[in-house]
């Protein structure tokens, strides 16, 4: 079950967030804050997976506390909560690491809604990590005479696009290269935010770093139009062959559920296709996972 921590200054909204994550069976509030720096001191003693913190707060700011907890080490995922409607603010949040903003008044089903996302995401994590341990001690157990050649990111990775049907698209290679840093710079289960990672594959083009942030904007629409194409894919698989191992196994650990049925049901009744939502920090940092739990097992 996920641990989760509040803070928030105001109390009405703690005690409101507590009872609709406890009654509704999400998990156990193990910490709660009225200020950022209490907030700060309650999440590093009692580290849950989950932190919702409310953006401002009349101390140090929400934001202020995501960085200062990111400093000392703390692991936890971010859901962050405020009645502003500033985008600018709300695009610093995400880039300080905030997975999910969720709009004051709160709102029951919202709340409820985002977190079982968390939830979600926390048990492919999990089950993932259960993976790699099995597969580590496996290895141990088993050592070859002759070890085989450990396989490059590349190697690895375009078979499962492959897979997902896109390894012509090109938006494939930018994939490949973010996921290549990420084997190499990144440690820990989640992945940097996403802006970050768009110029990181604009880096690899070997770019002037004023033209970087431009091309970055151009390897976001490159891997947005690679994921939903993987997503048509997938969809058109599970249409043909509900049980067919790779429907199995892409569909709900790389897309969120009801985008996979709503392709679905575009594919099957012939409707034009609508602007889907897709998760492309779900979907990077799923294959990351993937990789290194395949990268580990050859070792």
């Amino acid at each position: 079950m996920l641990s989760f921590g509040i803070v928030d200054d105001d109390a009405v909204s703690r005690l409101m967030l507590h009872k609709i994550i406890e009654k509704g069976g999400l998990g156990e509030v193990v910490g709660t804050a009225g200020s950022g720096s209490e907030g700060e001191k309650v999440l590093l003693e009692t580290s849950p997976d989950v932190v919702v913190i409310d953006l401002l707060m009349p101390d140090q700011d929400g934001i202020e506390t995501i960085i200062r907890l990111k400093e000392q080490g703390f692991q936890g995922k971010y859901v962050m909560i405020s009645q502003i409607e500033n985008k600018e603010m709300i695009g610093k949040a995400y880039q300080a690491g905030v997975e999910y903003y969720i709009q004051k008044p709160i709102n029951k089903i919202e709340v409820e809604a985002v977190l079982s996302k968390v939830n979600e995401q926390w048990k492919i994590s999990r089950s993932l990590k259960e993976i790699q341990d099995s597969l580590t001690k496996l290895s141990l157990l088993n050592s070859p005479e002759s070890p085989r050649k450990k396989r490059s990111v590349r190697e690895i990775v375009q078979p499962i696009l492959m897979d997902m049907g896109i390894v012509g698209e090109s938006g494939s290679r930018d994939v490949t290269d973010i996921i290549e840093h990420l084997t190499k710079q990144h440690r820990g289960d989640g992945i940097p935010p996403l802006k970050e990672l768009y110029e990181t594959a604009a880096r690899s083009h070997k770019l002037e770093e004023a033209d970087v942030e431009k091309e970055g904007k151009a390897v976001e629409q490159r891997i947005r139009r690679a994921v939903m194409a993987a997503l048509a894919h997938i969809a058109s698989i599970g249409l043909t062959d509900y049980s067919n191992p790779k429907f199995e196994h892409y569909a709900p650990l790389y897309f969120e559920f009801q985008d996979v049925r709503l392709k679905m049901k575009e594919i099957d009744e012939n409707l034009k296709s609508e602007k889907s939502k897709i998760n492309i920090k779900k979907f990077l940092q799923v294959l990351y996972l993937e990789v290194t739990d395949k990268m580990r097992s050859e070792h």
